[in-house]
């Protein structure tokens, strides 16, 4: 049975309808964000890299990041949204931030080594502030993330 390690929460200025987790050493991430964001499919992943697209243009999303020693069940409740993939990550560490914002000023640590992870992405709350972004900025947290690591090597 999958064991988390550790359960950051996190709020990133989510902008222009994204975010973004990629490698803390963008020397390892061939194509750095914001480099060929487009708002897509709920998931994209790229080498070093994992793209998101938000429900709402411009508000503050919040983020739960989760570090398990395996792949652990998908977290109980209702998600408007729901992927899987995998990223590699040279520094153990993620850099998190919008898409015009910039990042975060400190990292999210998976690791203290490098590695390739599975990574579960769920969400709720994107119907909501799509609505609410059509009457201004939303006001506090209304879209929630819950991002799931574990090492895939």
């Amino acid at each position: 049975m999958a064991e988390m390690i550790t359960c950051a929460e996190v709020l990133v200025e989510v902008d222009f309808y994204g975010l973004y987790l990629q490698d803390w050493d963008d020397s390892q991430v061939p194509v750095p964000f914001p480099e060929g964001w487009e708002a897509g499919p709920f998931l994209r992943a790229r080498r070093g890299r994992l793209d998101i697209t938000s429900g709402g243009h411009t508000h503050t999303a919040g983020l739960t990041v989760q570090v398990w020693d395996a792949e652990p069940s998908a977290p109980a409740g209702d998600w408007e949204e729901a992927a899987l993939s995998e990223i590699s990550v040279a520094s153990g560490q993620l850099e998190v931030g919008g898409v015009a914002g910039g990042s975060m000023p400190e990292p999210v640590q998976l690791s203290d080594r490098a590695g390739v992870w599975g990574v579960r992405v769920v969400c709720r709350g994107r119907a909501e502030v799509a609505e609410q972004a059509r009457r201004g900025v939303p006001e506090g947290v209304v879209e929630r993330y819950v991002f799931q690591f574990w090492p895939r090597s």
